[in-house]
Formats: structure tokens, C-alpha cells, sequence
């Protein structure tokens, strides 16, 4: 009886990752408004974006080596982007405190927000797992950060429509912040 039990709760649980799957966007396809809070506690609305392109990279965990580099890649880049008129966000299932220390650590120059109930990875049709914690030392001190919920590493491009003009599913985190630089400046070239 207990091995049905087992069985009958992973194929639940496979029902369900199946079925976030089912709302994923693609090219061309227009995105709603959302707002999440960013690492300051602030209602981050992204109808107020008036840049020409909206970068918004979902990443697995604040703290973490790939994500770690992925966003240093875009706050080296960040002079580059505005040239572009192009916003960049960070998307994770973080709570705020933890986006804080993140950002601080790095001297991150672009919004976190916090997607800690997955909210806006339901948007994208980005997947999620159950979240969970990591403890990091912060300036000599420990800190138990923690995450609702985990995203695998996707990236998507939103034109000043909010279309979506590219996405990729298997990002390489410190490849990212080029491969979207090169993306946008052939779309401004196209135009």
C-alpha cells in the first residue's frame, strides 16, 4: 500500500510540473503586466518600463556560483544596456532579505525582484521545484537565506510592445549578458 502511495504522489506531482509547463510563452507572444517586490521591498510594476527592450533573466538561487557570475555579467554590462535602452531584471524565488545581500555583495546596478511564490514564473510559463535554503557568510557573519520556490536558468527579450522577441531555456549563466547585448543589436539593426 505504501509503494502505490509513493507512486500515485510522484505521478501527482509529475501531473503538476507538467501542467506549469502548459502556459510557457514563446516568440511573439504578448506579456501581461506584473509587479513583485524588488531586493528593497519596493512594488516593482513593469507598465513603468519606458526603455525600448525589457531583460528579464529568471535565475535558480541568490548567492550561488552560476548566478553569482550571470549577474555580474549584467552589471558589468549595464553602461551597454542603457545605450540600448534596454531595462534588465533579475527573477528568483529569493525572499527580499536575500536579494539585499545580493545585491550589496556584488553592487548589482538593476532590480531583483522577488518571485518567492512564483507568480511571475506562471507568467512566463517558466517551471518551478520547491524552493529551499542555503547559509552564506555575509560579511563575517552567517545568514540562512531562503527561496519559496527555484526556477531553472531562462532568459526572455520583450520588445517596447512587451512582445517577446527572443527566449532561450538553456542559458548559459556567463554567456548570458553578451548573447543578449548581440541579440538586441541586431534587432536594432533589423529595424
Amino acid at each position: 500500500m505504501k509503494h502505490i502511495i509513493k507512486i500515485t504522489m510522484i505521478l501527482f506531482i509529475t501531473t503538476i510540473s507538467i501542467a506549469q509547463n502548459n502556459n510557457e510563452l514563446g516568440i511573439g507572444d504578448k506579456v501581461s503586466t506584473f509587479t513583485a517586490l524588488d531586493e528593497n521591498g519596493n512594488v516593482w510594476n513593469s507598465e513603468k518600463v519606458t526603455s525600448n527592450f525589457l531583460v528579464i533573466y529568471f535565475y535558480p538561487a541568490a548567492m550561488t556560483g552560476g548566478c553569482t557570475k550571470q549577474a555580474c555579467s549584467y552589471r558589468d554590462d549595464k553602461l551597454t544596456f542603457d545605450k540600448l535602452s534596454a531595462t534588465i531584471i533579475g527573477v528568483s524565488g529569493d525572499e527580499v532579505k536575500n536579494l539585499q545581500h545580493f545585491k550589496a555583495s556584488y553592487e548589482l546596478n538593476f532590480p531583483l525582484l522577488s518571485d518567492n511564490d512564483g507568480t511571475i514564473s506562471k507568467t512566463f510559463g517558466v517551471p518551478t521545484s520547491k524552493g529551499g535554503s542555503i547559509t552564506r557568510e555575509i560579511e563575517g557573519e552567517n545568514y540562512l537565506l531562503t527561496r519559496g520556490i527555484t526556477t531553472p536558468r531562462w532568459t526572455f527579450i520583450l520588445d517596447k510592445n512587451r512582445k517577446i522577441i527572443y527566449k532561450n531555456t538553456s542559458v548559459n549563466a556567463s554567456e548570458d549578458s553578451k548573447i543578449i547585448k548581440e541579440v538586441i543589436q541586431s534587432h536594432n539593426i533589423k529595424k
